[in-house]
């Protein structure tokens, strides 16, 4: 088993995936498509599944700060339902603040880049993983 995490946005998707041993989990790329052109971040993905032969997928599930789904949240649940044609395993993870946690990061660390929304994104995809997989062990 290897895991991905995805945040998922409206035209770009932060990706992350774990090493061989599901031990460290690293951010990868920032996929970017035109707006809601969700098709394209999949046919992005494709090959990156391949190659890291990826099992599993951790989707962030972003839920408002009451628990409800809104618009965000459905376009996860639709993202979902695309990418249930790779063959993989698709799990959702409550992403609630992890785009907060991220430029948290990058402030702590000194990072004069916070506003470039690909650092962003693709840490953002970390925490969802690094979180999911806390969870699982």
């Amino acid at each position: 088993m290897r895991y991905m995490g995805l945040d998922l946005g409206t035209t770009s998707l932060g990706v992350a995936t774990t090493d061989k041993t599901n031990t460290i989990t690293t951010p990868l790329k920032v996929i970017k498509f035109p707006k809601e052109r969700y098709d394209l971040a999949v046919e992005e993905l494709k090959p990156i599944i391949e190659e890291k032969k990826i099992t599993d997928i951790v989707l962030g599930l972003p839920k408002n700060m009451d628990n409800t789904l809104g618009f965000a949240a459905q376009r996860s649940i639709e993202f979902k339902n695309l990418l249930s044609n790779l063959g993989v395993k698709v799990h959702f993870y409550d992403e609630r603040l992890s785009t907060v946690e991220a430029l948290n990061i990058l402030k702590t660390t000194g990072n004069k880049n916070i506003k470039e929304k690909n650092i962003v994104d693709a840490i953002s995809a970390n925490i969802i993983l690094e979180s999911y997989m806390k969870g699982i062990k």
